[in-house]
């Protein structure tokens, strides 16, 4: 299967190589706008994608066996296009992709960018609060855009996450004979506009003064998140996400993530990361999902309910965190269990019973029990002195590969039931194995 990508400046943009592939082709499956671009002489069978597109791709290759089928598709099909999706169910051996520079690539040489110095994020079919997560001063944006509502929605984001002196311009029909690039403006200053559907957003991010600022490492500002005193401070987060070991494409199971601060930085620890936020309280699970979307990972999965029950139908997990509710009966054993080797537990508390309750995981399966204390300094009468934090805790254990399930033979948890209360300590938690799932 040949697929190949077309532009703004369509048929006679294409390669030799291109236009032979789609000459003969008896059927060229795409979206709408691209088929159009093909000339009227064009002699094969023109088939558009439905919507939604990806559970109907089996269908319509089935539908076309025998035949001699091209896909076209816009820029680059393997740039956040269709190539991916084709990839996985006819295997990367039955595709022959044939490449048009992407609006990226455009972009970037119009603006003098270097490609390799710009953060690109894409809001076609995702939600704007992922751009949020890319926001960081002196940091150069290239977005994707859904269509001609998107410049306005940026511009929107970014005066709400304090950065609205950010410097702003829309590239429009690129490498086509309407290209059009327009004048810089700031988000506070973006005028309502009209612009062409098919656009791309370059920006310059620049911090208000009076903004909050997020660092790129686990250990956010506490004031960057709701909450209702269920929040592990930062500087327990950090070591707490320091050992939970986030890397590329994991996925982390959150229980008892009262605010979702630890699943929110996993998550920001790297694009692909994925999380699963369990939270039984539902005006938490709601808070949770809020925090997500405002710090830029909107694709946390917020699943409202009780563990352990509520971990049977969750897709394996390659690092889990307990951050209350370790006495619950079967939540230790449970989280192990689903655990594969080389997956990473980690569980912080705060009380005497929890902490009896790690130690004796401790003893059986080893890893590593620290305590964690903090000190901030605090007015006393006319001086300053050291006012402690409750101690917190912490058990981090790596699943030895090949551990049966019966690894947790012997060990309890019958101790009373509920969640840790930490004044100000929280549990936290997208799944790179499912797609993104919104709260359930």
């Amino acid at each position: 299967m040949d697929v190949v990508g077309i532009g703004a400046d369509g048929w006679g943009g294409l390669s030799g190589a291109a236009r032979a592939a789609l000459g003969g082709a008896d059927v060229v499956i795409g979206g709408r706008r691209q088929l159009a671009l093909l000339p009227p002489e064009f002699a094969g069978e023109r088939v558009a994608w439905p919507s939604p597109l990806r559970p109907a791709v089996p269908g319509l290759i089935e539908a076309h066996a025998g035949r001699r089928i091209a896909v076209l598709a816009s820029g680059d099909p393997s740039f956040y296009g269709i190539a991916r999706v084709l990839a996985e169910e006819v295997g990367p051996e039955g595709l022959r992709v044939l490449p048009h520079p992407s609006s990226v690539s455009y972009a970037c040489a119009r603006l003098g960018w270097p490609l390799e110095d710009v953060e690109v994020v894409t809001l076609v079919g995702r939600p704007a609060g992922r751009l949020a997560a890319g926001l960081y001063d002196g940091r150069r944006l290239l977005v994707l855009s859904a269509g001609a509502a998107t410049p306005g929605e940026v511009a929107a984001l970014l005066r709400d996450r304090g950065f609205g002196p950010s410097r702003m311009r829309v590239l429009q029909q690129l490498g086509g004979e309407g290209e059009r690039v327009t004048e810089a403006a700031t988000a506070e200053e973006w005028p309502e506009a009209a612009v062409d559907a098919l656009n791309v957003v370059a920006v310059e991010c620049r911090r208000a003064p009076d903004a909050l600022r997020l660092g790129a490492v686990p250990g956010l500002p506490d004031a960057a998140y709701e909450h209702d005193g269920q929040l592990t401070k930062r500087h327990v987060r950090a070591a707490t996400l320091g050992a939970l070991a986030p890397a590329p494409g994991e996925l982390l199971w959150d229980v008892g993530a009262g605010s979702g601060s630890v699943a929110v930085e996993w998550m920001r620890a790297h694009p692909s990361c994925g999380a699963v936020a369990v939270e039984r309280d539902p005006v938490r699970a709601e808070r949770i999902a809020r925090n997500a979307e405002r710090l830029g990972v909107p694709g946390l999965r917020v699943v409202t309910g009780a563990a352990p029950e509520s971990l049977d139908q969750l897709p394996p997990p390659d690092a889990v965190f307990i951050g209350g509710g370790l006495t619950t009966p079967g939540l230790l054993e449970t989280c192990w269990d689903r655990l594969p080797g080389g997956g990473r537990l980690v569980a912080n508390t705060v009380t005497l019973e929890s902490e009896a309750l790690l130690a004796e995981w401790y003893k059986r399966l080893g890893g590593e029990l620290v305590r964690l204390a903090v000190a901030h300094a605090a007015p006393v009468g006319g001086f300053t002195g050291w006012r402690q934090a409750m101690p917190v805790t912490q058990w981090a254990v790596e699943k030895p590969y090949g551990e049966h399930d019966g690894a947790t033979d012997g060990v309890t948890t019958d101790e009373p039931t509920g969640r840790d209360s930490v004044p100000g300590a929280d549990p936290r938690a997208h799944s790179h194995r499912t797609a993104p799932g919104a709260t359930t």
